[in-house]
């Protein structure tokens, strides 16, 4: 048969022109036994006329036995438009499908995150799971200060790989994925810079934050690049509407800023919400800029110019590393910080 001479297949290339799920061509290659002698034989014509082969972290995820990957989820919190998690999860859950594998959601019973305590036990359903060895490895989203899902997984020996940072434990050797909050906060400084602002004032988190201090040192090493003050020019505070309503509203009346860059497209809501009832027009009056180019930063009006995480390329490397760690291979660069991209609309 003609071998495929576009792009490289995938499994669900395999998937369409055998005519089957994606599920169905993983049964193939992992236990055919599973499938009618008919729908076995369609599928490897498939795999033989496209010249399909398993990527390596197919391969490496199919030295484990259950092929599920745990992820633990957390209530949504009231009042914020971050639905960032959302379309992680989306990203993981495709890219480990691809590799043979499916993500088991769980909750505990409490659980913490960087501004709130809202829970004791944050690795109950992690510890849970290890001990009924239902799952094969997870991932963890939660390295904010003073989590301690990385270091307890590390001390069971536990195979995981981090969405984050060890932001307060950089001597950490465990695998993990990041993207670069000050990288995209300099995009939206330039940005706005190119627009002709010089007073950009920046709304983020409290300093307990890492990733909010983080993106926070984008917008400060960005404007002394450009020769620019931030004196006065910023605030800090909670991850909500309302919060970035009251901090835009303060500097409107104190310091007259021409630009918003928001640590979040939450806050980036309240900053409009600001702007609506001081009879200002974002992108004609005033320049805002969110983080994370959510759905509402799609929708809202005039339309949110955001910074967009490469978040489908976090899923791919977190399932790489996954791959490696299970099937005990060194890992040469443990830590992957990604460059994230700026979407602009017309708030800018």
């Amino acid at each position: 048969m003609a071998r495929h001479s576009g792009p490289a297949p995938t499994l669900a290339t395999v998937a369409d022109v055998a005519g089957v799920s994606r599920q169905t061509v993983s049964n193939a290659l992992n236990s055919p036994h599973l499938l009618r002698p008919e729908t076995l034989e369609r599928v490897q014509q498939a795999i033989d006329s496209l010249g399909y082969s398993p990527n390596r972290a197919a391969r490496n995820l199919r030295t484990r036995s259950s092929h599920l990957i745990g992820l633990r989820v957390d209530p949504a919190l009231e009042g914020t438009a971050n639905v960032t998690m959302d379309r992680f999860l989306h990203s993981l859950v495709e890219s480990s499908k691809d590799a043979g594998y499916h993500v088991l959601l769980f909750s505990s019973e409490g659980y913490v995150d960087e501004a709130t305590v809202h829970g004791v036990d944050p690795v109950a359903g992690y510890e849970d799971l290890l001990r009924s060895t239902a799952v094969d490895a997870f991932v963890v989203t939660d390295t904010y200060r003073g989590n301690p899902q990385a270091g307890w997984l590390e001390s069971r020996d536990a195979p995981f790989v981090a969405f984050g940072r060890p932001w307060d434990v950089p001597a950490a050797t465990h695998p993990w994925v990041d993207v670069d909050g000050a990288a995209g906060v300099a995009l939206a400084i330039d940005h706005v810079v190119e627009r002709g602002h010089t007073r950009i004032a920046w709304v983020g988190w409290q300093k307990n934050s890492f990733i909010g201090e983080d993106r926070r040192s984008g917008w400060v090493e960005s404007m002394h690049g450009h020769g620019l003050s931030t004196s006065r020019l910023s605030a800090r505070g909670e991850d909500t509407v309302a919060f970035g309503r009251r901090a835009a509203l303060a500097l409107l009346e104190t310091e007259r800023p021409t630009a918003f860059v928001c640590v979040s497209d939450t806050v980036a809501m309240g900053v409009l919400h600001a702007l609506q009832e001081s009879d200002l027009r974002p992108g004609r009056d005033i320049a805002v800029v969110g983080f994370d180019d959510s759905v509402a930063a799609q929708v809202v009006p005039p339309g949110l110019t955001s910074v967009r995480q490469p978040l489908e390329q976090v899923a791919r490397e977190i399932v790489n590393l996954l791959g490696q760690r299970l099937s005990h291979k060194p890992i040469e660069q443990p830590g992957r910080l990604l460059s994230p991209t700026l979407t602009v609309r017309s708030s800018s």
